[in-house]
């Protein structure tokens, strides 16, 4: 109840508002009778206070204490019979009352203050009773609305009649999800303030207002409130319009129509995730070749929408370090936030883009033609990368590299370029590289290399690197300070650069390792059968781990 409706109850007949008529609409949540004269050190927020003024009938001033003290703390206003012990209400008090916009009331000398309190305080607890009733109805109306399966569209639609303004929802990732008003721009101007990080909602704020300006170039003014599901963020149902302009019974309304659609998308969000999960599965059985035929395989792409006569591109996402204070369920919950950001990120790429989640890798396979694809200066994937690194690098203070295939032209091959990505993106590891993008290059020795039995292959790197792999060596450092150094096409500074050690220290390995070698890693025929060793090591590791993976039910 306001100031306005409250002069309308039979107790006020006969009042009036002599004072601070700016604030007729302040909000009354209470209502307290003055009995002491440091009545002002109890009052709160919205607290409507009504007196005789008989403290003040020998000092005025304190009653301009008063008004100041309400006013500072925001109070709905103050009623004084004024007759009785001031003769008036004093001038300075009413100066003050409307300099600060704070109602003053002049009551009626015949009905009492105890009157007065117990019809306001029924009027306001009447109100609220309507009020929750109305939403409670509200609420069981829009349930049997969403369990009818009518949808949350048609649900938008009796709130803005009920309303009399437009509505939008938008999910935690900001994208359409139903709306009564079309605005590209509002929809694009909410999406760019959730990616630079705003956020829109101040801890415990039932919801907030902003300007926008829309495709015509007017002002819309908005007013968001929370949808909060069980995402961290939250979803956002937008109402153009401002809110004072509204009953308290149509914020009620708003209210218990975000509650029922955050149920909604809860369950939009649980399929959303079975979804997700069969889509890895599917593609993990993909990659294994675990399914019966290629004709099966393909039939059970299109599920997902991926089509064999498209062209791809594979890139294998990996961050570079691990938290090692966390335990493996705990990492593996900070690594999926931060394959659902790119996910999110992916989205405003003008480019069509599939996500995968394996273990610690995202795989994202990317559609387009040839050209697009294959173009390295200045492909929109790239770029993208790019942009993405530098986006989780702002948001979770993690670096991220990404291995790129070469293009394949049907989605068949998809599993040759899996392969590629995975290995471009080692390879830069290998190399002491961070938050870097590294395109695969065809590498035809390694098809040879296939073509050896492993036992033969594993015999030969045992042979030239068992020295460095040996358990009483046991440093690692010497292996990777090899590998990067003829990666660096034995370049001493080089390689000092990439592993962040001192040049000294890379000549002492060198030393070492010649020395338990017995070769000159110098010679070039040396230096071949090293890289040759290592890139077996690589491949043979690769293929165990392959081995390892848990079999998947087809």
């Amino acid at each position: 109840m306001n100031i306005s409706q409250l002069l309308t109850l039979p107790a006020f007949s006969g009042a009036r508002l002599v004072a601070g008529k700016a604030g007729a609409e302040r909000s009354i949540e209470h209502v307290n009778m003055m009995d002491a004269p440091d009545i002002a050190g109890y009052l709160k927020g919205n607290d409507l206070l009504v007196t005789t003024a008989y403290h003040f009938k020998d000092d005025a001033s304190q009653l301009v204490e008063l008004i100041e003290t309400m006013a500072e703390k925001r109070c709905a206003g103050l009623g004084i019979k004024a007759k009785r012990f001031l003769g008036k209400i004093p001038e300075e008090a009413v100066a003050i009352a409307n300099a600060h916009g704070l109602p003053v009331i002049e009551l009626s000398e015949e009905i009492g203050l105890g009157t007065i309190v117990n019809q306001t305080l029924s009027a306001i607890l009447d109100l609220r009773t309507n009020e929750l009733k109305a939403a409670i109805e509200a609420h069981q109306t829009f349930s049997d609305h969403i369990v009818s399966g009518k949808g949350v569209g048609e649900l938008l639609e009796n709130v803005a009649k009920i309303v009399g303004c437009s509505i939008m929802l938008l999910d935690e990732r900001c994208q359409l999800v139903g709306t009564t008003h079309a605005s590209r721009t509002i929809v694009s101007g909410l999406q760019y303030l959730n990616r630079m990080g705003y956020q829109l909602f101040l801890p415990q704020t039932a919801y907030t207002h902003l300007s926008m300006i829309s495709e015509k170039g007017q002002v819309e003014v908005l007013t968001v409130f929370p949808v909060r599901t069980n995402r961290p963020k939250r979803a956002m149902l937008v109402m153009f319009g401002h809110i004072p302009a509204l009953e308290n019974g149509h914020l009620l309304t708003i209210e218990q129509a975000a509650n029922v659609v955050a149920f909604e998308l809860m369950k939009n969000n649980a399929l959303q995730q079975y979804t997700r999960r069969a889509k890895n599965d599917f593609f993990l059985n993909f990659i294994k070749k675990a399914y019966s035929s290629k004709k099966e395989t393909l039939n059970r792409a299109l599920e997902f929408d991926l089509h064999n006569d498209q062209k791809y591109k594979c890139i294998a996402g990996r961050l570079d370090t691990e938290e090692k204070q966390l335990g493996f369920k705990q990492r593996q919950i900070e690594i999926e936030k931060v394959f659902d950001f790119i996910e999110e990120e992916l989205t405003i790429f003008p480019f069509v883009s599939h996500l995968f989640i394996m273990n610690d890798i995202c795989l994202i396979l990317v559609e387009g033609e040839s050209e697009e694809l294959a173009s390295e200066e200045y492909s929109p994937t790239l770029i993208a990368l790019e942009i993405i690194q530098e986006r989780v690098a702002a948001h979770f203070d993690r670096t991220i590299s990404f291995g790129v295939s070469n293009v394949c032209h049907e989605f068949w091959d998809v599993i040759e370029a899996h392969g590629e990505a995975i290995n471009a993106l080692n390879s830069g590891h290998l190399s002491g590289n961070k938050q870097f993008v590294q395109t695969y290059q065809a590498k035809d020795i390694s098809k040879l290399l296939r073509m050896i039995p492993n036992e033969d292959l594993a015999e030969f790197c045992a042979y030239m690197l068992q020295k460095l792999s040996d358990a009483q060596v046991n440093d690692l450092s010497l292996l990777q300070t090899l590998a990067v150094y003829l990666e660096t096409h034995c370049q001493i500074s080089e390689t000092a650069k990439r592993l962040y050690v001192h040049r000294n220290t890379i000549i002492y390995r060198l030393e070492k390792i010649e020395e338990l070698l017995g070769k000159d890693i110098k010679d070039p025929e040396t230096t071949l059968h090293l890289r040759l060793a290592l890139r077996i090591q690589q491949m043979l590791s690769e293929q165990s781990n392959l081995l390892e993976q848990p079999s998947v039910d087809r």
